[in-house]
């Protein structure tokens, strides 16, 4: 019984290895590169804009193309739309939570709903990982007012 229990531990041990050895590994990635003068940017709303609490974000892209997540193609990427919040570490997948939206089939546009008040948004493209491109492709930060 003992050298069962050993052997079911030291596989405990080896799984537990693995999987830190991958979370290093996908930490470390590779950034997959942005092509000189990749933008992304808002066609709607604009900067100062006035919006009703439920609106439609339409999003431009120039010097690279849309896939969706997981699509691993050269000079794409899928679109992430950041509310009220900042750019998280470039090297780091973006988070997927109520301020970062993630647009991972490849949509160009979203609609959101919004409290009334004073809203920062921003573009940022990611890779196939959700990992900000190298450098990162990521619009000015807009202001809009939700009436």
């Amino acid at each position: 019984m003992s050298g069962i229990r050993i052997a079911a531990a030291g596989l405990v041990a080896l799984m537990a290895w693995q999987g830190l050895v991958s979370e290093v590994a996908a930490q470390t990635a590779t950034r997959q590169p942005a092509p000189p003068g990749a933008q992304v940017y808002f066609h709607y709303p604009i900067d100062g804009l006035s919006v009703p609490e439920r609106f439609t974000v339409r999003i431009g892209l120039r010097g690279m193309g849309v896939a969706p997540a997981g699509v691993n193609h050269a000079r794409t990427g899928h679109h992430h739309l950041l509310i009220d919040t900042d750019p998280g570490p470039p090297d780091q997948p973006i988070p997927s939570d109520y301020n970062n939206i993630h647009l991972g089939n490849g949509q160009t546009e979203v609609v959101v709903t919004l409290p009334k008040g004073r809203h920062t948004l921003q573009l940022l493209l990611g890779d196939y990982n959700h990992t900000p491109h190298n450098p990162p492709v990521m619009s000015p930060k807009i202001t809009v007012s939700v009436r």
